[in-house]
């Protein structure tokens, strides 16, 4: 499933597109995606004027100069092309499952823009849907309700990281994975924050709050670092795993730069380590780490849960 940095990157490619421009026709070519389309859906759309194109964690929210918002969630396998009046096509975060790019049949959605451009969405899985909101009921929709602080945001401090974690004894990535506490962190760039923190996935993720509540400076450094990942995989274009290109048809990168994630059995990047990447399953999802410098917590009496096999 595209992560924060893969959805950042299609807001951008769609944004050009989009804000700005008024839909002249909706066209739905099934009634649904993995829900139903709102009622009215096209009717809905159709002559409004996109205000602003905006990311909330996993989600593209759309807002209309009607006072409703258009929400959409690309699943595992939604990407959208973009077709220019010069003729040019774009897929901006291109998301698809290998042999199926281009295929008529998954075009499920087409907007024609005002402006000539015209902006397909294709879902292989049909996973992804759209919906719209009242605006002014957004935060307090369905959709984002409850859902916990932006991790690109300056909400996102030590301070916070203690606050959210305190007396908590869930293990930490379990915790960082948690969307009521911080929206939209993936797996991936967990795995690559907890690292390069020197923080073991498995530590209590209270143990970053003092007795006090203040943060521990651990808690800060590992605000920090979530901020500085998600930022140079944004930069990067998000992360390559099946096929992804962004706007200019190149591919995400920063699957390069990854330090843990998928190296198993490969030599630790970090400066003066001589630990080796393994792997661990937790909740049913592979973690990447290395041992020596993410040292283990302390346990209690008892055997340990040994770590898993190569196989994700």
């Amino acid at each position: 499933m595209p992560e924060l940095p893969e959805v950042e990157t299609v807001r951008r490619g769609l944004e050009p597109a989009l804000v700005g421009a008024r839909f002249s026709r909706v066209t739905l070519r099934r009634p649904n995606l993995r829900f139903a389309f709102p009622e009215r859906f096209a009717e809905r759309l159709e002559g409004r004027r996109v205000r602003a194109l905006a990311r909330r964690a996993k989600y593209l929210t759309a807002h209309l100069d009607s006072g409703e918002t258009l929400v959409m969630h690309l699943g595992m396998s939604g990407r959208f092309d973009v077709s220019l009046p010069d003729g040019r096509n774009l897929s901006p975060g291109d998301f698809y499952l290998e042999g199926a790019l281009g295929t008529p049949k998954h075009d499920h959605v087409v907007m024609a823009m005002e402006t000539g451009a015209t902006i397909t969405y294709n879902d292989v899985r049909r996973f992804g849907f759209m919906d719209l909101v009242p605006t002014d009921g957004l935060a307090a929709s369905r959709h984002f309700a409850g859902m916990g602080i932006e991790p690109l945001s300056e909400a996102l401090t030590g301070e916070a990281v203690a606050r959210l974690f305190r007396h908590r004894i869930t293990p930490l990535k379990s915790a960082l994975l948690d969307q009521r506490l911080i929206a939209g962190l993936g797996n991936i760039y967990v795995c690559e924050a907890l690292h390069r923190a020197g923080l073991h996935p498995e530590a209590p993720a209270g143990s970053l709050a003092t007795e006090s509540g203040r943060p521990t400076p651990k808690a800060r450094l590992l605000a920090r670092v979530i901020r500085d990942v998600l930022t140079e995989a944004v930069a990067a274009g998000g992360s390559t795993l099946r096929d992804y290109a962004h706007t200019d048809g190149s591919a995400g990168a920063f699957q390069h730069a990854f330090r843990v994630y998928d190296r198993v059995g490969e030599p630790c990047p970090a400066p003066g380590c001589r630990g080796v990447i393994g792997r661990m399953v937790q909740a049913g999802r592979s973690t990447f780490y290395c041992a020596v410098c993410q040292p283990a917590p302390a346990r209690g009496p008892g055997p340990r849960r040994a770590a898993s096999g190569a196989a994700k």
